[in-house]
């Protein structure tokens, strides 16, 4: 995409040239426009710091309302947190003890939050419950393996809206109706869903959601939402204690010590860019049909190099991302995905988010307005040929 003024879209961002940038779903992308108004905030800071943090609550206050209106949330339902696995933590935190109590969570599960769900059924004296959801599973077979585990015993589900390693959404909604009229508490992590999914809280009816503001709505980092519903969210308190203590959910929340909360602060400056130079609509498009141009020919670039079909069958995939198959030997496992992340920039010239499910590893391809086909022809040209050679190096 371009600029208003004919430019290339990566103009107003300070990604480094050198690099080519494909994993914008991990850790976002900020803009200079949004980089430039949370340095002037973190000036005023500085400047005087007793009036900044005697009036931090109040500035809190407006940006929620401003993420609300974005996200299609009540103001009233939003508080911020650093990321999405924080505000799981925030949720986890805040159950009361159920002894015995199950918790139901799938394999395309965030290991953080899984890892925290984990824990909490220690304290409860129970066990997590694990649905298995193929990966091109269809919206009613997705919905039947989540629900087939949730049982008597079931003290909280915690479902992905997108899935981080699998790049597929779940039937957030159809099972957050069934939860609702089963009883059951229901978290969803929808940390990739703001920015990429329109309305990301249309349809939902559970009574915990969290989300990244920093990923594809590329506002700073540390910028999140929690939105919760009804009586349970009485229990929620921020992780760091402080004199807000006592205040209702989610003014509690504005106010946690000297935390630097100039990143949500300048998010709406983000959110705002892009909204005015493209909108949200525009953009979106272009996310997904440039992600699918880069699946179509870096994966007809693996499939040549290694006559085995490269091309992935998701059951309800996402917009903006697409995976790839990588050669037997590459990426089978969490560890060996990250180790190709980690070599990627020097060797292969691009950040690349590499992923692990049931054993098989795979490219996840990210797209966002400052990506162009380009970047892709790249890595189908230059880049497969040396995964090859990693594949043949790992037998």
């Amino acid at each position: 995409m371009l600029l208003a003024d004919g430019r290339p879209a990566a103009r107003a961002w300070s990604l480094d040239p050198a690099l080519r940038h494909l994993n914008h779903g991990s850790f976002g992308a900020v803009p200079l426009v949004a980089q430039e108004r949370q340095q002037e905030l973190r000036a005023r800071m500085e400047g005087a710091p007793v009036v900044w943090f005697s009036e931090l609550p109040r500035r809190l206050a407006a940006a929620r309302a401003d993420l609300a209106a974005f996200l299609g949330a009540d103001p009233g339902d939003l508080a911020l947190v650093p990321n999405a696995s924080a505000g799981a933590s925030v949720v986890y935190a805040g159950l009361d003890h159920r002894g015995g109590g199950e918790i139901v969570v799938t394999d395309h599960g965030y290991g953080a939050v899984t890892t925290g769900a984990e824990r909490l059924a220690r304290r409860w004296g129970g066990r997590v419950r694990t649905a298995g959801v193929p990966l091109d599973a269809d919206e009613e077979q997705a919905y039947e393996a989540v629900m087939a585990e949730v049982g008597e015993a079931t003290g909280l589900v915690v479902l992905d809206q997108v899935t981080s390693a699998t790049a597929r959404r779940l039937p957030v909604e159809r099972i957050s109706a069934q939860t609702r009229r089963r009883g059951v508490p229901l978290l969803v992590d929808g940390a990739h869903a703001p920015g990429l999914i329109a309305a990301p809280l249309e349809g939902w009816d559970g009574d915990f959601w969290t989300g990244n503001l920093h990923k594809w709505g590329c506002a700073p980092r540390g910028t999140a939402a929690l939105v919760a519903r009804g009586p349970l969210r009485e229990g929620l308190y921020p992780l760091i204690d402080s004199w807000g203590a006592a205040d209702p959910y989610p003014d509690r929340f504005d106010q946690q010590g000297t935390l630097d909360a100039t990143g949500p602060l300048a998010a709406a400056t983000a959110l705002d860019f892009v909204d005015r130079v493209w909108g949200w609509p525009a953009a979106r498009r272009y996310m997904d049909e440039l992600a699918g141009y880069g699946a179509r020919i870096v994966g007809a670039a693996l499939t040549e190099l290694t006559g085995a079909d490269a091309s992935v069958d998701v059951g309800m995939p996402v917009p903006g991302m697409r995976l790839v198959r990588l050669p037997d030997g590459l990426g089978e496992s969490r560890i060996a995905a990250d180790a190709l992340r980690d070599r990627a920039p020097a060797e292969l010239g691009v950040e690349a988010a590499f992923t692990s499910f049931r054993g098989v590893g795979y490219l996840r391809l990210s797209a966002h307005v400052y990506n162009t086909a380009e970047d892709y022809e790249y890595f189908a040209e230059k880049c497969v040929p040396v995964l090859g050679e990693w594949a043949r190096a790992a037998r």
